[in-house]
């Protein structure tokens, strides 16, 4: 990884950030990586995070403020277990929070707790967002004031499970020369606490205008959405998950299909990554984590953040 990149909160560990610019502060939102005693395995139990902080930044170069615990899994009237990675938007002044979490059969939802400040504390709503499945919940919103969910994950995140939003009895992974499963994303509805509509599966596409292949795992999905405009083009950027890249892909509306555009940060130390992109002031920045001062524990994560830069074309530099 490049000396370039920093950790942000040498003292604890945090994984999985989304960053936003709110109230004209930098505020992440990670999920809270914990010793569990759990064995690693596929399905990611040993990721059994309880809870979540805040952390605001003036700068992306600046000191980090924890806000401290502002959600617990045992505030949540309708949890299981396993708090895995949020995200937040902000509408009219109020502070939304997206968090996966497994409901008491073991499934995951997406719940949504509500905040009036960027920092929290947030209070979670009574049930998950109907028709919500899987992980990974990323927000955008769009120029025209709409917001938009893209969310999903596989093994772990049990993406595969489903099928036009319907639970299979039993979960089928594509293989080979079939199209890779993609993540799905969904418009909001106004009151931000449900969705609008049916979920779409969002599709990536090659340079030759075909869906990416199961068998394509260095650029084909896994989890860890995001989204981020530059210039006017829609930046969709995810993990490859068992191969350990991020990658992006670019789309001229927020519904896709995404055309496969080329690598943003090679395999870090650690199981999968997951990352955010934020502008600050004209410059742009990925966070994202690592598992080096664990020693490499995957379930020990540690945030950093590292300048990212475009070319002149809009093609996203590789993080070396």
């Amino acid at each position: 990884m490049t000396d370039k990149a920093r950790y942000l909160v040498p003292d604890d560990y945090m994984a999985d950030p989304a960053v936003h610019l709110f109230r004209g502060k930098l505020y992440i939102y990670p999920s809270h990586d914990r010793e569990s005693g759990i064995p690693e395995n596929d399905n990611g139990d040993h990721f059994d995070m309880n809870d979540y902080h805040v952390f605001s930044m003036e700068s992306p170069e600046g000191p980090v403020t924890d806000h401290g615990i502002v959600l617990r899994t045992a505030d949540i009237p309708w949890a299981g277990r396993q708090l895995w990675d949020c995200d937040v938007a902000e509408k009219d002044g109020l502070y939304y929070m997206y968090f996966p979490l497994k409901d008491q059969t073991d499934i995951f939802r997406i719940g949504v707790a509500i905040a009036q400040r960027p920092e929290g504390p947030f209070i979670p709503q009574p049930d998950p967002i109907r028709g919500s499945y899987s992980i990974d919940p990323a927000l955008l919103k769009d120029d025209d004031g709409s917001y938009y969910m893209y969310f999903g994950g596989l093994w772990g995140g049990q993406l595969q499970r489903y099928r036009n939003n319907k639970a299979l009895e039993s979960a089928i992974l594509p293989e080979g020369s079939e199209p890779a499963l993609g993540p799905r994303v969904v418009k909001l509805s106004d009151d931000m606490l449900q969705f609008a509509e049916a979920p779409r599966e969002v599709l990536i596409l090659d340079e030759a205008g075909a869906p990416l292949t199961a068998a394509d795992s260095s650029r084909r999905f896994f989890e860890a959405s995001w989204m981020h405009k530059y210039r006017g083009l829609y930046y969709f950027s995810y993990s490859t998950g068992d191969t350990h890249n991020i990658c992006y892909a670019t789309g001229d509306n927020p519904y896709g299909p995404f055309t496969y555009q080329g690598l943003i940060l090679p395999p870090v130390v650690g199981w999968t990554t997951h990352h955010a992109i934020v502008e600050f002031h004209g410059r742009w920045w990925l966070f994202h984590h690592d598992s080096i001062p664990s020693g490499g524990k995957t379930w020990l994560r540690s945030l950093k953040v590292a300048e990212l830069e475009y070319e002149s074309d809009g093609r996203i530099k590789t993080i070396l």
